[in-house]
């Protein structure tokens, strides 16, 4: 899922090498904190958190044939 969210990151961004994504894991969720340059916040977000929300849905959508729930956390 990390790479997942990553190669999405990357492929949003004009700077490419600042994406970094930390997994964090609990016992239900797993957090996976997106942390991009602040020139590129605004793309991954979205208008109207569109994108993010469509990064989330993905992330939904993988984590039902893994039977895990993940979360993106975008961090300025």
């Amino acid at each position: 899922m990390k790479e997942l969210v990553t190669e999405i990151a990357k492929a949003l961004v004009d700077i490419p090498d600042e994406v970094m994504v930390r997994e964090v894991e609990g016992e239900q969720v797993t957090v996976l904190e997106l942390r991009v340059a602040p020139s590129d916040l605004g793309k991954v977000i979205g208008k109207q958190g569109r994108t993010a929300r469509s990064i989330r849905t993905l992330l939904g959508a993988a984590g039902m044939k893994l039977n895990r729930r993940f979360t993106l956390e975008i961090l300025e």
